[in-house]
């Protein structure tokens, strides 16, 4: 099973370079990011003539994450990462595809730091640990996929020195 995810940085904009990569790479299962675009903009019916099926969670400006899978409708377990009712940010969804749950994680990237947008991104992260070993717990194989927003080295990132 050929499994990608891509940070699409708006899927309307650049739906033209998914659908042409799509054709080229023929990945079984997509998980997309950073959608910007709202639920009802969502490009459903351009990704089912590209013989994809998707589910997808979407929110105007940075966020939205969604689900492809090849010649399949994939199936919708979670929207939105357990731990936080009150997070109405969409990035997390989760998805069984051939007997493998798919979560599609878009994390924040938590700048300035210090601050409260960095403060959401650890909690975000205690909560994907939290859930991540219930998911273990399950005994089923699970794919953790998406933008983790981590630059642990220089060769994680565009101009390093602009991180420093």
């Amino acid at each position: 099973m050929k499994i990608a995810t891509f940070n699409v940085n708006g899927v309307n904009g650049r739906l033209d370079v998914l659908l042409r990569w799509l054709d080229e790479a023929r990945p079984d299962v997509v998980c997309l990011q950073e959608l910007k675009a709202p639920s009802n903009k969502f490009p459903r019916k351009e990704l089912e003539r590209a013989g994809y099926g998707a589910v997808w969670q979407g929110q105007k400006s940075w966020n939205g994450v969604a689900i492809l899978a090849r010649g399949q409708e994939p199936l919708e377990t979670r929207r939105g990462l357990p731990g936080d009712q009150d997070d109405s940010q969409s990035r997390y969804l989760e998805a069984v595809i051939d007997g493998i749950i798919f979560c599609c994680l878009y994390l924040p990237n938590g700048n300035p730091v210090p601050g409260p947008k960095f403060q959401y991104k650890l909690d975000w992260f205690r909560r994907l640990h939290s859930y991540s070993a219930e998911l273990l717990e399950l005994g089923v194989p699970v794919a953790l996929v998406g933008n983790f927003n981590v630059m642990p080295t220089d060769l994680d990132v565009y101009k390093p020195e602009r991180w420093i």
